[in-house]
């Protein structure tokens, strides 16, 4: 257990350390650490876009909710991948530090550093994304021997005493899926929708319980809505068939 001082703001997050060898290794620790702690949104920072990559497939492949988001992305794809995440319809972001500037997500529970940063002040910046406004987070990070280095460097700059973490045994149960689905509608700012817009239509004409609808975003050609999984058939109906702005708009679910 790493107790981190609060001279670096870090004083709510438990940080732990844990020394693998192989990339198996780290895929099979990433796997036994989402299942024990069950972490609603959790970042796993790589160093590089084929690792982003790789780390994603890998989790998708082992049944769990998860997204990429990395430099060579277009811009839409970047933004639907953060609005996702944001609104809670995934629950793992997989990301490069480039990729990640600018991510502003409430209540983020867990951060994965599946590679450590070269740079002790990353490390630092990357872990500060949970554990944000009092609330408590946690870090992860796997390195290896030849890595040692790094951990050295992160226990000099943060002025603390690290050592490593056993890993917990692997529960036999299914990956955490997100409560909530995301519908995006082709329309936005520039045809003027508005969030009321789309919470008027989902709650007065298909009767939707406004509890049941999540984040709305706005973008400039398109709005994206997170709605609950057993509400969301309904929804998307609605969204489809009924009008906004005295005409309809196209709606889809995207996973």
């Amino acid at each position: 257990m790493v107790k981190v001082e609060s001279t670096h703001q870090t004083s709510t997050i438990r940080q732990e350390f844990y020394k693998l060898e192989n990339k198996e290794q780290r895929d099979d620790a990433l796997e036994a650490l989402l299942l024990t702690h069950k972490p609603e949104s959790s970042v796993v920072f790589c160093n590089t876009k084929k690792e982003v990559q790789n780390v994603t497939d890998e989790l998708a492949h082992r049944g769990f909710s998860v997204i990429e988001l990395h430099g060579d992305m277009e811009q839409r794809e970047r933004d639907q991948a953060l609005t996702m995440f944001a609104n809670k319809s995934i629950s793992i972001l997989v990301a490069t530090d480039v990729a990640a500037r600018g991510l502003d997500v409430d209540n983020l529970d867990a951060v994965f550093n599946f590679e450590l940063s070269r740079d002790p002040e990353v490390h630092v910046h990357r872990i500060g994304r949970t554990g944000r406004a009092g609330s408590k987070g946690a870090a992860y990070s796997f390195y290896n021997e030849k890595e040692a280095y790094r951990v050295a460097r992160i226990d000099e700059y943060m002025d603390i005493a690290i050592t490593p973490s056993t890993l917990p045994e692997k529960p036999v149960e299914r990956p955490f899926y997100p409560r909530m689905q995301t519908i995006q509608i082709l329309g936005g700012k520039k045809q003027k929708v508005r969030a009321g817009d789309i919470l008027g239509a989902l709650t007065k004409q298909a009767g939707i319980d406004g509890k049941k609808i999540g984040k709305i975003t706005i973008m400039p050609m398109v709005a994206y809505v997170a709605v609950e999984q057993n509400v969301v058939k309904r929804a998307l109906k609605q969204l489809q068939d009924g009008k906004m702005k005295g005409r309809q708009f196209k709606a889809r679910i995207i996973k």
